[in-house]
C-alpha cells in the first residue's frame, strides 16, 4: 500500500530502527501467542519486482511485489534482517538491521526505489527513514504489550513472567493468598487469576492442574514477551483473562556468549515490620475471641529479611553456517531468609527457608532449506522451597533454638519438549505444525521425622489455659495437609496452522488440541490423617451450629474440632479447537479481521469417566483497524469477541471424585503431650458441610447435563496517535461481561424439595452432596435411580435454588498512555487506567479467603452465602498509574526506573448471620456477607493505596566496548509496606470476633537492593 512520506524525517538508521520496529504492515502477519513476526510494505509500482529478506538466523526469503506495489513476508522467526528491494535481480535499495516484533508486522517501504533503480546504492550508504518504520502497527486490532530483551535489560524488574506482565495496562498482581506463596499470579481486566494462558515458543505452559501461573524462561533467555489483555485472534482461546507469551532467543550466524551474577544482599534488605491486632470497639453483645490480645502484636517482622544470589550464562551460534544453530541458557537462583509465624500459628517459630529456582533452556534451529524450518526447544524449570524452624518467644521478642520441626518441602518441576516445523509451500502459502509434551511433578511433603502419629494442632493458642497454664501444647507436625509424593501432570499438544495470502485476504485455518492428565493430585490431612482445631467462644451458651445439631460448649467456652480431609485422585482433560480467519485489507486504510473458533472441552474423573463434555462452542471474533491518514500516524481500531474458558483438572478434585471432609466437635478436660485433647465429650455427631463422607461419585450426576462453559464477551474501542516523530499516545475503552460461570452448589436438598413439589420421590434417586452447575441459569441434572433401573432428570432454575440473581462479573476500563520509544538516548511510558470490576463472582477462584478450589468455591454453595454478595470484586483497582523509563546519560551510564500506583484491593467481611434464629443455617461458619448482624458487601472498604518505585543505574566501561556492565537496583525505594490483602473472616463463632479480622495478611516486599555484573560477548 502507498504511504504518505512527505513529512518524514531521516533518523539514524540502526538504533532508532530497532526502537520503532512495531510497524505497519499488510493484512498478513502474526497473531497472539505467535513465535514469529512479519515484514511488509510498499514500493512505487513498476520500480521493484521482488523483495528479499536475509536474516541473522540464516533464513533467506524472496517474494514478488504485486501490481499495486505491495509485498508481504510473514511467519519470519524473530531476529534482525536485511531487506532488499530488487528490480529484475539487481538490488536497488536496502534496509539493514531491521528488527521485528513478535505477533506484529514491520513496515519496510522503498519509496525511493525508482530513483535508485538506475544506480543501485552501496548497502552501507542507505539510511532508514521514520516513514519506513512507523511506531504504530495498523495491521493489528488486539490489545497487547510487547517487551523486548533490550527493555528487560534496562529496567529494574522482578525476574519472572508475571513481573514483566505487570507493565501492561489493566494487569494487577493476583492475591498472594492464592496457593499460599506456591504460585505467582496476575489478573487481567478484572478476571480471576486462573483464567490466563501461558505460552513458551508457541506451546501452552500454563499450570496443568489449577491454571494458577505457568512456566517461563530463564530471564536472560527471553527474546520478547507478549502480554495480551484482550482482542486476540480466533487462532487462540482458552483464556478470558490475559495471555503471557514468551519467545526464547535462538542462535545466529554470529557466536554469542555471556554470563551474569546477581546479588541481593541481606544488609541492603529491610524488615517487613511487625503487625498488630486491631483494637476497634465492638457492638454490644460481641466480644473478641481473645480479649487479652486486643492491640497486641500479631506477627513479628524482626530480622525477617531475604537475600538472593543468581548465576546465569548463555551461549549460542552456528553449528553449520546458515543451516544449523543452537542456543543454550541456564539460570540458578537461590534465596535464603527468615520468616516468623504469627502468634496464632503452629508452630510459633521462625522458618529459616531456602528457595531454589534453577532453569535451563535449549533451542536448536535447522534451516533445512529456504522453504522449510525445524525448531526444537527444551525447557527444564524447578521451584523448590524448604526450611527448618527455630522457636520464637513473643513475650521476650527473641528466638530460641531448633524445635526439631521442618517446614514443608515443596518442589514443582516442569519439563517441556517442543518441536515446530514451518514450510513456506509457496510465496503465499505457509504451513506450520507444533507438537510438544510436558511433564510436571508436584511434590509437597514434610520431612520432619516421626510425624505420622502427630496430628497437626490448629490454633493451640486457644487451648484452655486452665489446663495448659497459658503455654500452648503442640508437637512437631507443622503441616496441616500433605500430598501424595507421586503427584504430577502430563500434557501433550498438537497445533496445525495453514495460512494463505490470497490477494487482499490473509486466510488462516487450523486445529489446536491439548491433552492434560493429572496423577495423584489433591491433598490429605497430615500425620494420622486428621487434625485438631481449638476454639473459644465469647458466648459459651450460644450453640455452635444449630442447623447441624452442634450445641453450645457451655462452661468457660473452650471446645475443639477434629477434622478429617482427603481428596487425592487422578483426572484428565481433552481440549480441541478448530478456527478460521480472514484478515481482509479492504483498502489502503482499512483492515478487517473476521474469525470464528470452535472450542470443545471434555473432563474425566479418576475412573476415566467424563463428567463435563462441552462441544460446538462457537466464538466469533471481529476486529477492524482504520489508518485514518494513510501514513500510520493515527490508527482507530475496535474489536468484538467471545472467549470460552475450560475447566482445569483441579475441578475433578472434590467435584467429580470421592472426597472426605468431616467435623466432630467436643469439649475436653485435658491435653496430652502431643497437643491432643483428652476427656472428650461430643457435641452433636459427625457432620460434613458438603456431605463429603468418601462415598463413590456418579460421574453422570455430578454436573448438569446441559452445563455451559464459562465464557465472556468483550468489546474494545481505541486509537493510537503519533505526536511528531518521537512520541505516541492513545486511549482505549474496554468492556467485559461474564455471560456464564461454573461453580458448585451444595444445598442439594433443594433438588429433593423440587422433586417433592412435582410428585416425585426424592428417596428414589441418588442426590450428590455438591453438584456442578451454571449459577443463575436453568440446568438439567441426571440422577441415578437407587434401584438401578435407570436415571431421573430434574430441571432446576434460579428460583428453585433460592438465588435472587445469576452470576455477574462486569469490567469496564479507560486506558490512556503516552510513550517515547527508545531512540538511542532514552525511552519512557506512562499509563493511567480507570476501571471497575464488580458483580458477585470473581471467577474460578475466591481471593478474599485464598480459596483455590477452581470453579468449586464456597460462593454459590447455597443461596444464603450469596445474599449481599454483589459489590467490588477482588481484582478491582479503580485507579492505576504505571510509568517506566530509561535515560542514557553517556555511552557508559544509564539510569532507569519503574513506578506503580494503584487503589488498594477491596476488603470483605464474612461473618455469621447474627440475630437470625440460626446464625449458621448451612454449617459453613463465618462465611456469610454479614457483619455485626448487618449486610456487608464486598468492597464496602478497601485496603490502602499501593505505591512502589524501583530505580536502577547501569555502568558500561568504555574500555570493554560495552560488553561488561555493572548495575545497582533498589526496589521499593520508599520502603512502602502496605497490606496487599486483609483477613476477611470476621467471627470464630456467633458474636465472637476473630482478633485478626481486618488486619493485613500479605504485604509489599520491603525495600531491597540488587547488584549485578554482566558480560556479553
Amino acid at each position: 500500500m502507498v504511504r504518505n512520506t512527505a513529512q518524514a524525517q531521516l533518523l539514524r538508521r540502526s538504533t532508532l530502527a530497532l526502537a520503532l520496529a512495531a510497524g505497519l504492515g499488510m493484512a498478513g502477519g502474526a497473531y497472539a501467542q505467535a513465535t514469529t513476526g512479519a515484514i511488509a510494505g510498499s514500493v512505487q509500482p513498476g520500480s521493484v519486482t521482488t523483495v528479499q529478506v536475509m536474516g541473522s538466523n540464516g533464513l533467506t526469503r524472496e517474494v514478488p511485489v504485486d501490481a499495486q506495489g505491495h509485498y508481504n513476508i510473514s511467519n519470519l522467526p524473530l531476529g534482525t534482517y536485511t531487506v532488499s528491494a530488487k528490480n529484475n535481480g539487481a538490488v536497488v535499495d536496502s534496509r539493514k538491521n531491521v528488527s521485528i516484533k513478535v505477533g506484529g508486522s514491520t513496515d519496510v517501504s522503498f519509496v525511493a526505489a525508482a530513483a535508485s533503480a538506475a544506480n543501485a546504492q552501496s548497502l552501507e550508504s542507505v539510511t532508514v527513514s521514520a516513514s519506513a518504520l512507523p511506531p504504530i502497527d495498523t495491521s493489528q486490532v488486539d490489545s497487547r504489550t510487547v517487551v523486548t530483551s533490550e527493555t528487560l535489560a534496562r529496567l529494574p524488574l522482578g525476574r519472572n513472567a508475571e513481573a514483566i506482565a505487570l507493565l501492561a495496562p489493566g494487569a494487577v498482581q493476583g492475591n498472594s493468598s492464592l496457593g499460599g506463596g506456591r504460585f505467582r499470579t496476575v489478573s487481567f481486566g478484572g478476571s480471576g487469576a486462573s483464567e490466563n494462558a501461558y505460552y513458551v515458543n508457541g506451546y501452552n505452559t500454563t499450570d496443568p492442574y489449577k491454571a494458577l501461573g505457568g512456566v517461563g524462561l530463564p530471564y536472560g533467555a527471553i527474546d520478547q514477551q507478549e502480554v495480551y489483555t484482550g482482542g486476540y485472534s480466533a487462532k487462540y482461546g482458552r483464556s478470558d483473562g490475559g495471555v503471557i507469551s514468551q519467545v526464547g532467543k535462538r542462535g545466529t550466524n554470529d557466536w554469542h556468549f555471556g554470563a551474569q551474577i546477581l546479588w541481593e544482599p541481606k544488609f541492603a534488605a529491610s524488615n517487613p515490620g511487625s503487625v498488630y491486632y486491631g483494637n476497634k470497639t465492638l457492638p454490644a453483645g460481641y466480644g473478641y475471641q481473645q480479649a487479652d490480645k486486643v492491640g497486641s502484636i500479631y506477627r513479628s517482622g524482626d530480622d525477617n529479611t531475604k537475600w538472593t544470589q543468581t548465576y546465569s550464562a548463555y551461549v549460542g551460534g552456528p553449528l553449520i553456517k546458515d543451516k544449523l544453530f543452537f542456543f543454550v541458557a541456564a539460570e540458578a537462583e537461590k534465596s535464603e531468609g527468615n520468616s516468623t509465624a504469627n502468634v496464632e500459628s503452629n508452630p510459633v517459630a521462625t522458618n529459616h527457608y531456602t528457595y531454589n529456582l534453577p532453569k535451563v533452556y535449549a533451542k536448536l534451529d535447522w534451516n533445512i532449506n529456504d522453504s522449510n524450518i525445524l525448531e526444537l526447544t527444551g525447557i527444564h524449570s524447578t521451584d523448590e522451597q524448604r526450611g527448618y524452624y527455630t522457636g520464637y518467644d513473643y513475650d521476650s521478642r527473641s528466638g530460641t533454638g531448633r524445635t526439631g520441626a521442618d517446614a514443608d518441602t515443596s518442589k514443582i518441576t516442569s519439563k517441556y519438549a517442543i518441536a515446530k516445523y514451518t514450510s513456506y509451500i509457496t510465496d503465499d502459502i505457509t504451513l506450520s505444525a507444533t507438537y510438544a509434551k510436558g511433564w510436571t511433578t508436584d511434590y509437597l511433603q514434610n520431612p520432619t521425622p516421626n510425624i505420622d502419629q502427630q496430628p497437626y494442632i490448629y490454633n493451640p493458642g486457644l487451648q484452655d489455659p486452665a489446663i495448659t497454664g497459658g503455654t500452648p501444647i503442640t508437637n512437631l507436625n507443622s503441616s496441616l495437609t500433605t500430598q501424595n509424593p507421586n503427584a504430577g501432570s502430563r500434557t501433550h499438544g498438537l497445533r496445525l496452522d495453514l495460512e494463505w495470502q490470497l490477494g487482499d485476504h490473509h486466510l488462516a485455518g487450523g486445529i489446536d488440541n491439548m491433552h492434560y492428565k493429572g496423577i495423584n493430585e489433591g491433598t490429605v490431612s497430615s500425620g494420622p490423617g486428621y487434625y485438631w482445631r481449638y476454639f473459644h467462644s465469647a458466648n459459651p451458651g450460644t450453640a455452635i451450629s444449630p442447623g447441624q445439631g452442634i450445641g453450645a460448649p457451655g462452661g468457660n467456652g473452650y471446645y475443639v474440632r477434629r477434622v478429617v480431609f482427603s481428596d487425592i485422585t487422578n483426572m484428565s482433560l481433552d481440549q480441541r479447537a478448530q478456527y478460521l480467519e480472514d484478515r481482509w485489507q479492504v483498502n489502503d486504510k482499512v483492515m478487517v479481521s473476521i474469525g470464528v473458533r470452535n472450542d470443545g472441552f471434555k473432563n474425566f474423573n479418576g475412573q476415566n469417566k467424563p463428567y463435563v463434555n462441552n462441544q460446538a462452542q462457537w466464538a466469533p471474533r471481529l476486529g477492524a483497524s482504520w489508518d485514518v491518514f494513510g501514513d500510520s500516524s493515527l490508527k482507530v481500531y475496535g474489536n468484538l469477541g467471545r472467549y470460552y474458558l475450560a475447566l482445569p483438572n483441579n475441578v475433578a478434585v472434590r467435584g467429580a471424585s470421592p472426597s472426605t471432609y468431616t467435623y466432630e466437635y467436643f469439649t475436653y478436660t485435658g491435653i496430652d503431650p502431643n497437643g491432643r485433647p483428652t476427656g472428650l465429650k461430643q457435641l452433636g455427631g459427625l457432620v460434613s458441610p458438603d456431605g463429603e463422607f468418601g462415598q463413590s461419585i456418579d460421574a453422570q450426576g455430578v454436573a448438569a447435563r446441559d452445563l455451559k462453559s464459562q465464557y465472556q464477551d468483550e468489546a474494545i474501542l481505541g486509537f493510537d496517535k503519533t505526536l511528531g516523530s518521537d512520541w505516541v499516545t492513545g486511549a482505549k475503552v474496554t468492556v467485559r461481561k461474564l455471560r456464564t460461570a461454573i461453580d458448585d452448589v451444595c444445598d442439594t436438598g433443594k433438588i429433593a424439595d423440587k422433586m417433592t413439589r412435582e410428585g416425585l420421590d426424592p428417596d428414589s434417586v441418588v442426590i450428590p452432596g455438591c453438584i456442578i452447575f451454571n449459577p443463575g441459569d436453568t440446568n438439567t441434572f441426571s440422577l441415578a435411580n437407587t434401584d438401578g433401573s435407570g436415571r431421573t432428570e430434574v430441571k432446576m432454575n434460579q428460583q428453585d435454588w433460592g438465588f435472587t440473581q445469576k452470576a455477574k462479573r462486569s469490567y469496564y476500563a479507560l486506558d490512556l498512555y503516552l510513550e517515547h520509544p527508545f531512540d538511542g538516548k532514552w525511552q519512557g511510558r506512562v499509563d493511567y487506567t480507570f476501571s471497575r470490576s464488580y458483580g458477585n463472582t470473581e471467577g474460578q477462584t475466591k481471593s478474599d479467603i485464598g480459596q483455590t478450589d477452581i470453579s468449586k468455591t464456597q460462593d454459590w454453595d447455597s443461596a444464603e452465602l450469596m445474599q449481599y454478595a454483589n459489590g467490588l470484586l477482588a481484582n478491582d483497582r479503580t485507579h492505576s498509574i504505571k510509568a517506566y523509563g530509561a535515560y542514557q546519560f553517556t555511552d557508559e551510564w544509564m539510569v532507569s526506573g519503574n513506578l506503580r500506583l494503584a487503589s488498594g484491593a477491596p476488603e470483605s467481611c464474612l461473618g455469621f448471620e447474627d440475630g437470625a434464629a440460626d446464625p449458621d443455617p448451612i454449617g459453613y461458619g463465618s462465611s456469610y456477607h454479614n457483619c455485626n448482624g448487618m449486610p456487608s458487601h464486598p468492597g464496602d472498604k478497601r485496603n490502602p493505596w499501593y505505591r512502589q518505585l524501583d530505580l536502577a543505574v547501569t555502568y558500561r566501561p568504555a574500555y570493554f566496548e560495552g560488553k561488561l556492565a555493572f548495575g545497582a537496583s533498589v526496589f521499593n525505594v520508599t520502603n512502602e509496606r502496605k497490606p496487599l490483602n486483609s483477613y476477611a473472616t470476621y467471627e470464630a463463632s456467633p458474636q465472637t470476633v476473630l482478633n485478626n479480622y481486618g488486619i493485613g495478611q500479605y504485604f509489599q516486599t520491603p525495600r531491597y537492593a540488587r547488584l549485578t555484573a554482566t558480560y556479553d560477548f
